[in-house]
């Protein structure tokens, strides 16, 4: 089987065609170029990408977190639909965590949607829980969302969990050809 170079790098100005073009794919134009710009800009958020320099594709999926005080609040993680089910989305879940700890936050939150079961289990292989709900959080079709939480980013165990995580990442990816290394 051949292998392809994953790369996770920060996001810049200089992609932000591929991240409107993949946030049109994956949410139907969610975040306005605007939007983008601010989030790049702000020394508060981490928008992460995954790249492969073979792929005709500019950006293969992304992700991104606000800090707000001590948390990192997760506000998008996407992946091309031509590339879900490989483990892109645990190499950026994985990647916004390992920010977040680098960074000192304490925690992780996020919401998502109710009906997004592949989303919510992914999220639980990496020990986020359920904290709540927000009623018709959703208004393109007023859906709920969960809230989900995961704590204790700064314990001393939490480095071997995310070292757990990256071998089990790097495990997937490589079983469909990826190898994941992060810039």
């Amino acid at each position: 089987m051949n292998t392809f170079n994953l790369e996770l790098q920060s996001l810049t100005e200089t992609h932000l065609s591929a991240l409107l073009e993949l946030d049109q794919t994956c949410f139907g134009g969610l975040w306005t170029l605007d939007a983008y710009q601010r989030e790049i800009a702000s020394p508060n958020s981490d928008l992460l990408g995954l790249i492969s320099p073979l792929s005709t594709m500019e950006l293969l999926g992304m992700g991104c977190f606000w800090s707000i005080l001590e948390e990192a609040h997760i506000t998008l993680l996407a992946v091309h639909p031509q590339y879900q089910r490989q483990g892109m989305g645990q190499a950026l879940l994985f990647s916004l965590l390992k920010t977040a700890h680098d960074r000192g936050l304490e925690r992780a939150t996020l919401e998502v949607r109710a009906s997004n079961l592949s989303a919510i289990n992914l999220y639980q292989k990496f020990g986020f829980k359920t904290a709540g709900r927000r009623r018709r959080y959703y208004k393109d079709n007023d859906e709920d969302a969960l809230i989900l939480w995961l704590g204790d980013i700064q314990h001393p165990q939490f480095p071997n969990s995310l070292k757990t995580w990256h071998q089990i990442t790097s495990e997937h990816l490589k079983s469909f050809g990826w190898l994941f290394t992060s810039s």
